[in-house]
């Protein structure tokens, strides 16, 4: 399976490396006017970016601008003759945005004086058109996070994932400025490490029209590179586990039946077995000018990160053991051992070379990866621990880029990239040795499923723990897509910064079950066997083609901040569908012919507008719309889509086929409205207060089809709709002395007529009314609340708390069970949440090396409950009122433990010798 994926990569490698382009590069642009004493425009003075070349020379009006900075802390030389040259060190450049730097240079006095200024970096960026958060790679180093995924929940107005009160898998996740979304779900193919971030942009609001196939936000992650000027090399080691002593389960007091009683609850079985290195992570990097290869650098990242999980399994079977569960005779032959229950091992890689050999070109080739092996926490096989399945994932994102510059106001960059990811989960891959025809054919001897068996358990034994056979689960998702991205920008005047370009992408798309093992009555017994070559029992594959073009201008005039942009949308799935839906089999006699029909391309329009206008020279109002477009995964496109399993269809079995598949369907709808305010209240204290409204429409739901014999059929459609409105306020403070906090506030009121596209099918299956109403999503939380206080002294020491709060999400109040038992549909509400993250780290010497410790402490307060799963009777985590239920309780409904992490860095660099 590799060697099928990694051929085609080669052959992309090679191929691109002939044609000498892809992967862009992320760039800020330096702007500002220099003066002389008197406030007059100095003509052709000189502003370079010191260590580079990037530089420009100052025009009539004193103005300058430099594009195509690389984002990062950089120092700033400005001169001109007969003035003191001035060096602006600390000055901030970031992506996709203006850094604006005047300075006024006095008359020189002694020939080559040169005076050194430290930049000030506003507190709040004025400019900005809309919510965007810039993360630094020092603001990530202080923050008790270790992956993307952390960075991003931290932001204000983002919720487990879920941007601004949307669903998951509506934000585009982009590396260095190019797409890293699997198409399959729309979630991204890469797991990042903080260690191989420079920077990273999140985007809550509207965004420009240069981004696409999102409805929510954007993620863009800035990866590292090397320094042409000195040699790095950094190991960063960390070892923790859970420590939550004496709360292997809890007790509760419950009231069933209007009698109180006591009731044990397993909050996380066997958690007070310390284990130091239940979770570690080793990562290491270098990075420098590549020896005897003139103008190139190289970086190289690896990591191995384990992860044993919070709970553990005790094998006290093994999946061929046999009981008699007629008797309640069980014959448990495991060894006893206490084992990982969920565990998740990763192997990360990152290679990055540059060469700026040629002039005014930048060629790079990247690519990032992993390979992943782990297990889902199933909680039922947790005394038969190998039974449950196995998932394992690799995955691959290069590509090779070109950054020419054409002149100082003009250039362009062109990418070409292969993602890469192949997942399976099953226990076994091989089957063992199956008869060449068949559909359904029996399992052979030799297949360790027929060995041990269907997986079974008793309500006599432990609740009914599964304690023999294994999971028979199967499923493989491959997705091989090549993406070609590219753009000009231009300094057309002074105001204007233009920029257009264009992004295809073509996928090869493969999912589904290997073959279904399942249980037959073949021969007279009842045995294990496959279903193959059929629906649910066969991979398929799809080569949909997406496409954009996109202009953006960025208008820059006098105060007044515009981005105004137009984006075109294009896919076509490269499928059929049946011409007349009422007949979709074509077999129903009589009814007019149904035909295979391809489906139809889809072309929409995306215009983009943010304005915003400082009224003040500490404060501006600003205002953004936009409409967005994003395709629902192609997974749900094309699962179920044969419309074959039809012809049988009569009234009575109208649900028995599931949810067909549409490859028709059209892009998801959004139009978001924002409107803020920005201020530096003071130097150190900055206010920024944004007003959101999200019209949600066309999302994935399902329509019924009635056929011409009166029998219904459910397929997807573009039916669900929603909305969201409210407001965040974030407050920043910069550090006074030792500290500095950050405050961040969000309310919104999300609501649709369904939180998933399969809601309302399961309504119509169960026999409830299917007919859509309108109730607040399951991730409505009314309220977050992040704060962030650091105490640090540079080279010494840093201690950075977090506290999250969360207002309790909706869920379905029931009176007891059975039909009709549910109320209004997330008409309650579960408690507040609050949780408390800590790191501290302390600066150490260690030979010439740059070195610290750290530990970190997740839930440090131990919150058993973090807006988790609730029993629907009772509204709490602990306890129920249906006494089964509360004997084979699932702990996973309660949030992880205390977690404590404690770990050493280690880094050095040299600088080159020239």
């Amino acid at each position: 399976m590799m060697t099928r994926l990694f051929r085609p990569a080669l052959r992309l490698l090679v191929g691109v490396v002939l044609v000498a382009t892809a992967a862009s590069a992320q760039t800020g642009k330096l702007s500002g006017r220099v003066l002389d004493a008197n406030g007059e425009p100095l003509i052709s003075a000189s502003v370079l970016v010191v260590g580079t070349a990037y530089g420009a020379a100052t025009d009539l009006d004193g103005v300058y601008n430099i594009l195509r900075i690389p984002p990062g802390t950089v120092s700033v030389r400005i001169s001109s003759i007969g003035f003191q040259t001035q060096l602006v060190e600390d000055v901030q450049i970031r992506s996709n945005t203006t850094t604006e730097l005047d300075v006024t240079l006095r008359d020189e006095v002694v020939a080559g004086e040169e005076v050194v200024v430290t930049a000030e970096q506003p507190i709040v960026d004025i400019t900005q058109t809309s919510t965007v958060a810039t993360i630094g790679r020092d603001d990530i180093a202080a923050l008790p996070v270790q992956e993307l995924a952390d960075v991003v929940n931290l932001q204000a107005g983002v919720v487990d994932g879920h941007f601004r009160g949307g669903r998951l898998g509506e934000v585009q996740f982009q590396v260095d400025g190019v797409s890293v979304n699997n198409p399959y779900d729309n979630t991204s193919t890469l797991t990042l490490d903080r260690s191989v971030l420079h920077e990273v942009q999140v985007i809550s609001g509207t965004f420009d029209a240069e981004y696409g196939q999102a409805l929510s936000g954007v993620v863009n992650a800035v990866l590292r590179s090397g320094d042409a000027g000195r040699y790095e090399a950094s190991f960063e080691f960390f070892g923790g586990d859970f420590l939550s002593p004496g709360n292997d389960s809890t007790v509760v007091q419950t009231s069933i039946g209007g009698r109180d009683s006591i009731a044990t609850v397993p909050f996380a079985p066997y958690i007070s077995d310390i284990d130091p290195l239940a979770r570690q992570n080793f990562q290491g990097s270098i990075s420098g000018p590549v020896p005897l290869v003139p103008g190139t650098t190289f970086l190289l990242n690896g990591q191995r990160f384990v992860n044993n999980g919070r709970f553990a399994a005790e094998r006290r079977f093994v999946p061929t053991d046999t009981s008699n569960f007629e008797t309640n005779q069980f014959n448990p032959t495991g060894d006893g051992a206490i084992v990982p229950l969920g565990y998740d091992r990763r192997w990360s890689y990152l290679g990055k070379v540059s060469n700026t050999l040629i002039p005014n070109v930048r060629l790079d080739y990247q690519f990032i990866g992993a390979v992943r092996d782990r297990q889902g926490t199933d909680y039922a096989y947790r005394f038969n621990p190998d039974g449950a399945s196995t998932q394992n994932e690799f995955s691959l994102v290069h590509g090779l880029g070109i950054l020419h510059t054409l002149s100082n106001n003009v250039f362009y960059e062109l990418n070409l990239r292969q993602n890469i990811f192949d997942f399976s989960d099953y226990r076994f891959e091989d089957l063992g040795t199956l008869p060449e025809t068949g559909t359904r054919v029996p399992l052979p001897d030799d297949s360790p499923y027929a060995v041990a068996g269907r997986p079974i358990g008793s309500q006599n034994f432990e609740n009914g723990a599964i304690i023999q056979g294994y999971d028979l689960g199967r499923f493989v998702q491959r997705t091989n897509s090549y993406v070609a991205k590219g753009a000009v920008t231009a300094q057309v005047t002074n105001v204007h910064l233009v920029k257009g370009g264009f992004e295809i992408q073509t996928s090869d798309v493969e999912f589904g079950a290997p073959g279904a093992v399942q249980a037959f009555i073949i021969d007279g017994r009842q045995q294990l066997g496959v279903l193959r070559d059929t629906l649910g029992a066969q991979v398929i594959d799809f080569q949909p083609v997406q496409a954009a073009a996109f202009v953006q201008d960025r208008i820059e005039w006098g105060d007044l901040r515009v981005r105004a942009g137009l984006r075109m949308e294009y896919f076509d799935a490269n499928a059929t569908v049946p011409s007349d839906p009422a007949n979709p089999a074509n077999a129903i006699p009589d009814a007019p012919e149904s035909f295979p029909m391809d489906t139809s391309p889809k072309v929409v329009l995306a215009p983009r507008l943010g304005v915003s206008f400082p009224f003040l020279d500490r404060a501006s109002l600003f205002f953004s719309y936009g409409h967005f477009y994003q395709l629902p995964g192609l997974g749900t496109f094309f699962n179920n889509a044969d419309y074959s399993v039809l012809q049988d269809l009569q009234q009575g079995n109208e649900f028995s086929q599931g949810i067909l598949g549409n490859p028709d369907l059209d892009p998801e709808f959004t139009t978001q409205y924002e409107f803020g305010f920005k201020s530096r209240i003071t130097r150190d204290l900055g206010l920024d207060v944004s007003l959101f409204y999200k019209d949600i429409r066309d999302l994935l739901g399902i329509e019924f089809i009635q056929t011409y014999t009166a029998a219904q059929y459910a397929r997807w459609t573009n039916v669900d709709f929603g909305n969201v409105r409210g407001f965040t306020v974030s407050v920043d403070q910069r550090a006074l002395g030792p500290l500095s906090t950050t405050l961040d506030y969000s309310f919104q009121i999300a609501s649709g007529n369904s939180s998933d596209p399969r809601e309302t099918f399961n309504r119509a299956a169960s026999g409830d009314d299917p007919l859509p109403r309108v109730a607040p999503f399951d991730w409505d939380q009314r309220h977050t609340l992040n704060a962030t206080a650091i105490l640090s002294e540079r080279d010494n020491y840093n201690i950075t708390g977090i506290l999250r709060m969360g207002s309790g999400r909706p869920y379905t109040p029931s009176l007891g069970t059975g039909f009709g038992a549910n109320l209004e549909n997330n008409s309650g509400r579960k408690d507040l949440s609050v949780v408390v993250d800590l790191r501290a780290e302390k600066a150490i010497t260690f030979a010439s090396l740059s070195s610290t410790a750290f530990v970190r402490v997740f839930n440090v307060f131990d919150s058993y409950y973090q807006n988790g799963a609730v029993y629907n009777d009772t509204g709490s985590p602990f306890y129920t009122l249906n006494p089964e239920r509360q004997l084979n309780p699932d702990p996973r409904r309660f949030a992880e433990p205390r977690r404590i992490e404690i770990g050493v860095s280690l880094g050095g660099s040299r600088p080159v010798r020239r």
